[in-house]
């Protein structure tokens, strides 16, 4: 059965799991007529967008992102949120396959009813996270899900993109040997909202307050954020629930301070501006496509460029230049 725009938006504003995990679908797919239908569907649900609050999640691999996920969500739930889990894998960059066993990794809160996993693919895209996940996230929003939490592969410029999507961004620490703040970038530390060093428990537990220690003082040597907040650093362990309260309630007082203060408003729309931009550099590279002298242009700057005949900045420039001659 062929699904209509109609049934689909019906289906998202009824919270229902099994249409909204298609139109997700939709938004995916790099088929013209899915993206047709996905555009159409996006723009209808755009009214009843923006109610959630979007917590990017990152840390290094072992840090437990899954676990935290899977019992943050389930304490979310049990103080009446609807939870939406983003939980991005990383594809395979010869056939863009993906493992996505997020859903096996966490199937407590699969089966509760106001929660929606929703695994995909990064399907090559540069960062750790899908290219479509924003829209991912205002289909969630629509839905009536009002905490949305992105996993993130933890590598590359993931931190960044993921901070790009999110209203608060939490790092999730472990206690390892030798320097605790090795391997620590400061670009992640300058971006982070809270920090929870995860798996504590007695055996560790001093080391775990040394390591905190050592965090706050990297953080006391970087540029205050603008609204004055300082990032709190928690203990716990998500596996045996302890600490996570602690958790929620930071971020409900972070959110609450951006509010008050304007940063949330400005934040979003910076990130819809971003979005805009990523959007205008897609279009317009699928429009050069569908004309056949601008792809003959387009194939001969980039074969220039992969054989080194000239900078690759070179030539990009130059057919950016002669598909606006051609537009103009």
């Amino acid at each position: 059965m062929k699904l209509s725009k109609e049934i689909l938006i019906n289906g998202i504003k009824a919270s229902d799991k099994r249409l909204l995990a298609k139109a997700i679908t939709l938004v995916e797919s790099k088929k013209a007529e899915h993206r047709i239908l996905a555009e159409e569907v996006l723009k209808q649900i755009m009214p009843f967008t923006g109610n959630s609050i979007r917590v990017g999640i990152t840390g290094v691999p072992g840090a437990g992102k899954s676990t935290f996920i899977e019992n943050f969500g389930k304490l979310a739930i049990s103080l009446g949120k609807k939870v939406a889990v983003l939980a991005i894998d990383p594809s395979s960059t010869l056939n863009k396959g993906s493992i996505l066993g997020d859903k096996t990794r966490m199937e407590d809160l699969a089966r509760e009813e106001n929660a929606f996993i929703r695994p995909s693919p990064t399907s090559g895209f540069l960062g750790g996270i899908a290219n479509t996940t924003f829209e991912t996230i205002l289909l969630c929003e629509a839905a009536g899900y009002d905490l949305i939490l992105i996993e993130t592969v933890g590598v590359g410029q993931s931190e960044v993109l993921v901070h790009d999507i999110s209203d608060v961004f939490l790092f999730l620490k472990i206690i390892g040997g030798g320097d605790e703040l090795q391997g620590i970038k400061r670009g992640i530390m300058e971006m982070v909202d809270l920090i929870f060093i995860n798996k504590v428990d007695e055996t560790n537990l001093q080391k775990a307050k040394q390591t905190k220690v050592e965090l706050k003082r990297a953080l006391h040597f970087l540029p205050e954020k603008e609204i004055g907040w300082k990032v709190p650093i928690s203990l716990g362990s998500a596996l045996n629930n302890v600490g996570l309260d602690e958790v929620y309630l930071e971020i409900e007082n972070y959110i609450n301070l951006t509010k008050s203060s304007g940063s949330f408003d400005k934040k979003r729309k910076n990130q819809a501006e971003k979005r805009f931009d990523f959007w205008v550099q897609q279009y317009i590279l699928e429009k050069t496509k569908t004309d056949s002298s601008m792809q003959e242009l387009y194939d001969l700057n980039k074969k220039n460029a992969s054989e080194l005949k000239a900078n690759p900045s070179s030539e990009a420039k130059n057919f950016v230049e002669n598909l606006m001659k051609k537009t103009i």
